[in-house]
């Protein structure tokens, strides 16, 4: 379905020029703040043990009206749009101190829109999504005869937001959401292990329904699964690891990308405070945060303050650049927003937050990069981990690694987790592989309580000197 103006569901009960009149009334004399409005409706399938387990639908809408003085913020919110919860919520507002000098300007316009107002939800029927599941798990099992069990999670969207400032700044924003998740349990004998895949963007549904597409992340799960068969027990100790493309920069997001965030550089709780035109990486290694590429799962029109998203140089050739800001933090520090003031909802207060955030190409060719590696860890794909975003310190395990005997990839590891800190990984970087890729779209990345979709991505990089934990010695 096309929506002429998708702002109507924001206005069910309050007019727009109300809406921009109480924000001029209850903002004025503070040195920043919003009005956000949203409306969100999300669905979600989960397709097991060949049927349909779970289906849920949720529709929101609602308000969060925050002020800002100085380091201080006030902020409340309400599922219910109309004048008498914003007038209600204004009251919070009263416990701020008065705006010491002028009022940080307005957010830059765009007049970018990156996407239509199309609803993926609404275009395609209930039963059709039911029939997809159904159609993956059922090709999933025809695949392998070790195939034990298929699990099927389908995802979507769309959101609507207004954004109204004391100025008079008004912004608005769509933002369809989809995403497919297959995950595939092999069993041979007594052992049974898994492989996943999951792709997605901000699109339609039209994408995840091409054949050739799930049929794709079937394919790799599977493949994972059944690599994952014949694995065999990790080594331990402080070894050679190289990383492959694409997903594997979830661990580059978590290493160092909170610790480039403004507010914990802002607050010197980042191991990268105060590093400013400092070598913090190796030659060659630029990192990137940009939330302006078409369709990525992790991109906006507009951040959740209203300014325009586009690329921020983070780390250029080992160098640091700058960090990601939301618009209070780069006042206080004396710098320009870059579009990375996110929140998870109307309900939730912005903060600086990475978009798509991935390490650029170098010149070394991939299989070269592997060949240089006389004995170490292949590391393909990355599942969960842990990270202390104040030092960087991580523990990610490994759902798909290889050990790298003379040069080649020999016999695939289970139990490999790879332990060690952000920048000194980034220090330890010795080739760069030519072959950039960005995540499929899977990516969620969780800070003070709030999720939001995220990006990553990588080329295939050689890392010197990494502790792998493992179960064999």
């Amino acid at each position: 379905m096309t929506y002429a103006d998708p702002r109507g569901f924001l206005y069910r009960s309050l007019d727009p020029d109300a809406a921009k009149k109480l924000a001029g009334r209850h903002l004025a004399g503070h040195d920043d703040g919003e009005l956000y409005l949203q409306y969100r409706v999300s669905e979600a399938f989960g397709f097991d043990d060949g049927r349909l387990k779970t289906a849920d639908y949720n529709s929101a809408s609602g308000f969060g009206l925050r002020g800002v003085s100085g380091e201080t913020t006030a902020f409340a919110h309400a599922n219910e749009i109309s004048a008498a919860a914003i007038e209600r919520a204004a009251a919070t507002l009263k416990l701020l101190d008065p705006a010491k000098g002028p009022a940080a300007p307005p957010p830059a316009r765009t007049n970018q829109a990156m996407y239509g107002a199309e609803d993926p939800l609404s275009l395609v029927p209930f039963a059709e999504k039911v029939a997809l599941c159904q159609k993956i798990d059922a090709a999933a099992r025809a695949r392998d005869p070790r195939v034990e069990q298929v699990s099927v999670s389908l995802l979507a969207s769309w959101s609507v937001i207004d954004i109204h400032r004391a100025d008079g700044f008004t912004a608005t924003d769509v933002r369809p959401l989809v995403r497919l998740g297959v995950q595939i349990m092999a069993r041979d004998g007594d052992r049974r292990e898994a492989g996943f895949h999951g792709l997605g963007g901000r699109y339609l549904y039209d994408k995840l329904f091409d054949e050739a597409e799930w049929n794709r992340a079937i394919d790799v799960a599977l493949a994972q699964a059944l690599v994952n068969l014949e694995s065999i027990a990790a080594p331990a100790g402080e070894m050679t690891v190289v990383c492959g493309p694409g997903w594997p920069g979830v661990l580059l997001h978590e290493a160092i990308g909170h610790g480039l965030e403004g507010d914990f550089n802002r607050k010197g709780t980042s191991a990268f405070s105060g590093r400013i035109g400092e070598r913090v990486a190796s030659p060659g290694v630029t990192v990137v945060d940009d939330g302006a590429i078409l369709n990525r799962r992790g991109s906006l029109t507009i951040d959740d303050e209203g300014t325009p998203t586009g690329r921020t140089v983070l780390i250029e050739d080992g160098i640091l650049k700058g960090y990601m800001q939301d618009r209070l933090n780069a006042r206080l520090m004396g710098m320009e927003p870059t579009g990375n003031g996110r929140r998870e909802s109307f309900a939730h207060a912005p903060m600086p937050r990475m978009t798509n955030t991935f390490m650029l190409a170098g010149q070394d060719d991939p299989d070269e990069l592997v060949s240089r590696v006389k004995d170490g860890v292949y590391a393909k794909s990355f599942g969960g981990g842990q990270v202390d975003i104040t030092s960087g310190k991580f523990v990610f395990s490994c759902t798909e690694a290889y050990r790298i005997r003379g040069g080649k990839i020999a016999e695939p590891l289970k139990g490999a987790t790879l332990i060690g800190d952000g920048p000194s990984v980034l220090t330890r970087v010795r080739g760069i592989g030519n072959d950039l890729a960005l995540d499929e779209g899977v990516g969620i990345c969780g800070k003070a309580g709030q999720s939001v979709p995220a990006g990553v991505g990588q080329p295939t990089l050689l890392v010197d000197g990494l502790t792998v934990g493992g179960t064999a010695a």
